[in-house]
């Protein structure tokens, strides 16, 4: 069975290459990127990936719809530039595609935050259906937290991903910012609208799920900081989408 990988990127050039470098056993390497002003793409060409541009940014799913397309192999591995295959995960894919049993498999990943590896705060196992086969697997149509439609039986695999979403608390920060109007827009979009009260409710509530009911105090101050974060990035989606709907309702005013 051929093994195509796919990864979308922009400005990833801290990460490609170790990315990159983790996928030696693939037969294929797909980058599709959407305006690097960095050295992205030169890294990934010097991984022996092909590099696809994209003009325009139509959101996470269908960015990863258009990298699907564009894979030629039996199989797919979508990964993003902040992910890394482990020895144990490599040998686990090259095992299954020796005798595929499913149609898909999910994928644990283990998280890196503030150099702490990550095992609650809802992070760990943090499963995602990520290798499938190329006919029957799709991406959802979400700009943010899209996910691959399977038509067929999904399995789990052994091993895991290693991941590095935050470089720092900037690039956190940043990275809260611009899913939260992504989000807060997608949701305006469906017709979804909040009040200010819900606002604050939907943050204290994230904070609690976070801390306390999935045992963020156990990650140290990570944890804290993590739940912290987390309530501020709903806080700042339902604010987003209440505004959207006031002006909405000026726009409507005679």
């Amino acid at each position: 069975m051929r093994l195509s990988v796919i990864v979308i990127t922009k400005n990833e050039a801290a990460h490609i290459g170790a990315c990159l470098q983790s996928l030696g056993f693939a037969d294929e390497i797909i980058v599709l990127d959407s305006g690097s002003s960095d050295a992205t793409c030169a890294i990934a060409r010097q991984y022996g990936a092909r590099v696809e541009s994209s003009a325009d940014w139509p959101g996470f799913g269908p960015q990863k719809n258009r990298a699907l397309d564009l894979a030629t192999g039996d199989w797919v591995l979508s990964i993003d530039a902040d992910e890394r295959v482990t020895p144990e995960l490599a040998q686990a894919i090259q095992h299954v595609l020796q005798q595929p049993r499913a149609t898909a498999y999910r994928i644990a990943r283990l998280s890196n935050f503030c150099g702490r590896w990550i095992r609650h705060s809802g992070w760990w196992p943090d499963y995602v259906v990520r290798l499938f086969r190329r006919d029957a697997g799709r991406f959802s149509e979400a700009r943010v937290h899209e996910h691959v439609r399977v038509q067929g039986r999904i399995d789990t695999l052994s091993g895991h991903f290693l991941h590095y979403p935050y470089a720092s608390l900037e690039v956190f920060i940043d990275k809260i910012n611009r899913y939260s109007t992504e989000a807060a827009q997608a949701a305006h979009d469906k017709g979804r609208r909040t009040s200010l009260p819900g606002v604050f409710g939907h943050a204290a509530w994230t904070f609690v799920r976070h801390y306390w009911l999935r045992r963020g105090f156990l990650d140290g101050w990570q944890g804290l900081v993590l739940a912290g974060m987390a309530a501020t990035g709903s806080y700042y989606r339902y604010v987003k989408l209440y505004c959207l709907s006031r002006r909405q309702a000026g726009d409507k005013a005679p």
